[in-house]
């Protein structure tokens, strides 16, 4: 049924090893991970060279082709949302043309923030590797909530930020536009 070299084998008692197939699968799983996670980083770097935001890269494939190689936009956009995980989900969604990237990988140099997280979760992309632990970005002064907030870990810090739900009418106005909306968004 074949050698140890890989392929599967029956051994004398009839059963079939599967063992050094799967390691040889595992082999090439790791090849292609460290491929695009490769990309990721070349995009981390790129995005500081340019001079458009902060030291992370990401990239989405599907099929093993990659759909968007992004870094991070923060300081090219003035937007402080523009993260190289969000906008790789956004470019990735315009171009395919589609909200759901369920079919696609992303790569990441770093370990996702919470908001990036989120946008990866949203667009139900099926399979993340990420590179970097979140705490070599706070090493070098990015905040250091990020591993706390994805591990749960510590107590998470809040910003100077006041948060309250409306009182009475524009509570229950805000509440209507679900119920009049609903019947144009048969989302699942």
């Amino acid at each position: 049924m074949g050698d140890a070299s890989g392929n599967v084998v029956e051994a004398i008692d009839g059963t079939i090893s599967l063992a050094s197939a799967f390691a040889g699968h595992q082999e090439a799983v790791q090849d292609r991970d460290h491929k695009f996670l490769t990309k990721a980083v070349e995009e981390a770097y790129k995005g500081v060279d340019c001079g458009h935001g902060g030291p992370f890269g990401a990239v989405v494939v599907c099929n093993d082709e990659v759909v968007v190689s992004c870094h991070n936009m923060v300081l090219e956009y003035t937007d402080p949302t523009a993260h190289a995980e969000v906008t790789a989900v956004r470019e990735a969604c315009k171009k395919l043309n589609r909200l759901e990237l369920a079919d696609c990988e992303i790569y990441a140099s770093c370990e996702p923030c919470p908001m990036c997280f989120g946008a990866i979760h949203l667009s139900r992309i099926k399979r993340l590797v990420y590179g970097a632990k979140a705490e070599a970005a706070i090493a070098i002064g990015f905040d250091d909530f990020i591993a706390d907030a994805l591990r749960g870990t510590g107590v998470y810090q809040k910003a100077n930020l006041e948060i309250k739900q409306a009182d009475g009418n524009q509570a229950v106005l805000a509440e209507q536009v679900f119920e009049k909306t609903k019947a144009k968004f048969s989302m699942y």
